[in-house]
């Protein structure tokens, strides 16, 4: 039996969550801005490390920027020309997050012993392919909803974690109040 500080750290590494990222398919540049961004600043909240948004689109790339810019953290989106290739490059698990997959309950413990997993979110038509191409089909509800919704469930069960939280060295925080808004702002360097 291991003792002392290297049992401690193989203890922590075991209790550690896997990273995790997101593959955003089927982005409309001119109509799903809004949706996608959301899913993206969910993600980043929620502790993805990142987004791979198919079709690329620099713009909303830029605006994800400049958010982790202004509220910490190294979350980025990463242009995804071809979806497919970013399935097979990942090391990891698939997990397809989909009404009529098996109940996130069930594969929770695979998904934590699987290594980094990588969350698929669909825009209005999902290829029927990527249910057989995704390790797992994972549904966090079998009844329509939003993937954003979907996507901050799924997070927070893989991550162990109530909500969001500020990453350090964010330069904007938000001040918990029971009326109104307060935010801070500090300058200077990160």
């Amino acid at each position: 039996m291991a003792t002392g500080s290297s049992g401690s750290r193989r203890a922590a590494r075991r209790n550690r969550p896997p990273a995790a990222s997101v593959l955003r398919i089927g982005h409309r540049p001119g109509r799903d801005p809004r949706l996608t961004t959301h899913l993206a600043l969910t993600a980043r909240a929620f502790g993805a490390e990142r987004m791979h948004l198919h079709p690329p689109d620099p713009e909303l790339a830029e605006r994800i920027r400049r958010v982790v810019e202004g509220w910490g953290g190294s979350f980025e989106v990463v242009p995804a020309p071809d979806w497919r290739a970013v399935l097979r490059a990942h090391r990891g698990t698939v997990a397809h997050l989909t009404m009529y997959g098996m109940p996130l309950e069930k594969v929770l413990a695979r998904l934590k012993r699987g290594g980094p997993v990588l969350f698929v979110v669909g825009g209005a038509k999902v290829p029927p392919d990527l249910y057989r191409l995704a390790d797992v089909n994972v549904a966090v509800g079998h009844q329509p909803h939003s993937e954003v919704a979907a996507l901050a469930v799924a997070l927070a069960r893989l991550r162990g974690v109530p909500g969001p939280r500020a990453p350090p060295g964010a330069r904007r925080r938000v001040v918990p109040t029971a009326r109104g808004k307060r935010m801070v702002e500090r300058t200077g360097p990160r």
